[in-house]
């Protein structure tokens, strides 16, 4: 019997196969695969629309396992933020809203409410939809941001006279008139943003001043006589690979003194909105003459092997940029559902 030995086969110019380099099939969509002439049983090929490796078998075309290779999707879901208290009357203090609920998956990055990292999703390409929406700010309750299983809780707004602060992804500030109501400040949610801090009533009744919202980062500041409590901190996450500190919560007003600053992160000083994509929370009013401030809209961003592709379906603002081996896709506004191939 004859036999062939060799210590290696090299490629050459017509074959794409070499033993001792990796085994590269030919790539086809699964139109161009069903269109191939005259398949032979045994013939191989990977299948780009599905990531599996596929053989015809003499009748059809079939896929190696019931499983894809899937793509590893680290995300950041940031909520919209809460808005500041709003005066009641001539003598309030109001408390800063809270910042929306912050969920970090990306690398060993801390997730809200100094909360350990998330583990990122798992995300089949094989046309499965996952639901994302960007959560708005609002005067009031920030709204939620979601991404498949993944829901960031929007921000509570801050406490003034007869209306006490809401929990939320962070929680509002307190705030009072005269000492009769609404002191209390609010709880933010676990793994998602800090408290509210507490209101201070004044020495006398035009001195009350309203608690800082609470940050993705940390606690609202309390107030003290004349001075509203600073917005707490948001959060620095490189997803993009770019560092940004997101996530601030607002800052507590103060009748006849001194409105706190709002948190590092978008969170809005006095009377000041969040900013937009930070879920940062508004900043409380200072007197019944001017306006409170809303919480800024929510974010959604996701990172993943570059060899994937996320297709926005409508509905959605959102853009894909590359960093590095991977892609990132920033959603800053809409409701809708993507896929992946």
């Amino acid at each position: 019997m004859s036999e062939l030995k060799t210590n290696k086969i090299q490629t050459n110019d017509t074959n794409n196969v070499a033993i001792d380099n990796a085994l590269q099939l030919k790539s086809y969509t699964t139109t161009q695969r069903d269109a191939l002439s005259s398949p032979q049983a045994g013939d191989t090929v990977y299948n780009s629309d599905t990531g599996t490796i596929d053989f015809y078998n003499g009748s059809s075309w079939n896929a190696t396992s019931g499983t894809t290779f899937n793509a590893t999707v680290e995300y950041l879901v940031i909520a919209g933020g809460g808005g500041g208290g709003t005066a009641g009357g001539s003598n309030d203090g109001t408390g800063g809203g809270g910042a929306g609920g912050y969920r970090n998956s990306y690398a060993s990055e801390t997730s809200g409410d100094n909360g350990s990292t998330e583990t990122p999703l798992t995300c089949v390409p094989d046309g499965t939809t996952y639901t994302v929406t960007v959560g708005a700010g609002s005067s009031n309750q920030g709204s939620n941001s979601v991404f498949s299983t993944i829901t960031s809780l929007g921000g509570g707004y801050g406490g003034a006279y007869q209306r006490v602060a809401t929990s939320g992804g962070s929680g509002g500030g307190g705030g009072l008139r005269s000492n009769l109501s609404g002191s209390q400040p609010a709880l933010g949610t676990a793994n998602q943003g800090g408290d509210g801090g507490n209101a201070a009533p004044g020495s006398s009744n035009d001195m009350d001043a309203g608690g800082g919202g609470g940050g993705a980062g940390g606690n609202g500041g309390n107030a003290a006589n004349y001075q509203g409590g600073n917005g707490g901190a948001g959060l620095a996450s490189s997803i993009t690979g770019t560092s940004v500190t997101r996530g601030g919560g607002g800052a507590g007003g103060a009748q006849s003194g001194n409105g706190g600053t709002g948190g590092t992160g978008g969170g809005g000083n006095k009377e000041s909105n969040g900013t937009a994509n930070t879920g940062g929370g508004g900043g409380g009013r200072d007197d019944s003459n001017t306006g409170r401030g809303s919480g800024g809209s929510g974010v959604v961003i996701l990172r993943y092997d570059s060899s994937f592709t996320c297709n926005i379906g409508s509905g959605l603002t959102g853009s894909t940029s590359t960093d590095g081996g991977s892609k990132v896709t920033i959603f800053t506004a809409g409701t809708g559902t993507v896929t992946f191939s």
